[in-house]
């Protein structure tokens, strides 16, 4: 779902079993949590004027032995991501959603384990890049215990996001 007039990319990982039954990003309990957490309704999500969606693969990549979902394929992303971000200058923000995610938009400059990445935003958020990145963990349920360990993604972090959504999504005068 790219658009040519989102300034906000959601970067996701790539679609899980009901996302892919249904053909719509994060149209499960992980897109409640991520709309929650960004401070917008389902109809704003959607709205490609406002957000584009861009997962770092679109295959539904299969599940593990214990239920849950395998990473986005690697052949994917190097095949059409650069070709097609390259269509949507406008993006001011990104929101690199899971580990895969910011490897792509964060490159080697930062930690390679999720943990460090999300404690490490406000560094990646303030350098002087274009567009800005914010790393966040997946909001899949599977997290919860993470975020219950990791209390400044909700008093810290989870303000500025919501503060920068809404500068980004506001309209031009």
């Amino acid at each position: 779902m790219a658009s040519s007039t989102a300034r906000v990319l959601i970067a996701g990982q790539a679609p899980g079993t009901r996302v892919h039954a249904t053909g719509l990003p994060f149209n499960d309990r992980s897109g409640d949590r991520l709309r929650d957490w960004m401070g917008v309704t389902r109809e704003e999500f959607y709205d490609p004027a406002l957000f584009a969606i861009v997962p770092m693969g679109f295959c539904f990549p299969g599940q593990d032995d214990k239920g849950g979902d395998l990473p986005p394929r690697r052949e994917c992303a190097p095949a059409w991501r650069a070709p097609l971000l390259a269509t949507t200058p406008q993006i001011e923000l990104v929101l690199a959603i899971g580990l895969h995610a910011q490897r792509w938009h964060l490159g080697r400059e930062f930690g390679t384990s999720l943990t460090s990445n999300v404690e490490s935003w406000r560094a990646i958020f303030l350098r002087n890049t274009h567009p800005r990145i914010l790393p966040l963990p997946h909001p899949s349920w599977r997290n919860t215990g993470w975020l219950k360990r990791h209390p400044f993604f909700e008093s810290e972090l989870l303000p500025v996001l919501r503060r920068e959504i809404r500068l980004s999504t506001a309209p031009s005068d």
